[in-house]
């Protein structure tokens, strides 16, 4: 019984062993022309910056707009649990506002 054990215990080491070597191997190969690939991909983006922006801000206009008439209906109809929708609703519309001005920081 103990002979299995060690057996076990001896091929799971050797297992772990052999995916440390393989995760720490991998990086090495990775590397090659990574820089100028990712240079290239940052230039490109960096273009479509202002476009992405744009596009965001429209998705936001009609995303609030929705979301205030479902508020309006929702307080028209007079409906209780209104206090957390319009808190729901703010918090997305300041994400979706502040979303281009991150995106535009980073590229």
């Amino acid at each position: 019984m103990m002979n299995q054990e060690f057996k076990k215990h001896k091929m799971m080491k050797r297992l772990l062993t052999a995916f440390v070597v393989l995760l720490s191997v991998s990086p090495a190969f990775a590397q090659s022309g990574g820089s100028a690939a990712l240079g290239a991909a940052a230039t490109t983006i960096s273009g479509y910056i202002t476009d992405l922006g744009l596009l965001i801000y429209a998705i936001g206009a009609i995303v609030g707009t929705v979301g205030g008439i479902r508020i309006y209906n929702k307080w028209t109809n007079g409906d209780q649990d209104i206090n957390k929708e319009i808190v729901g609703w703010g918090g997305a519309c300041i994400f979706l506002l502040l979303v281009p001005t991150f995106i535009a920081a980073i590229f």
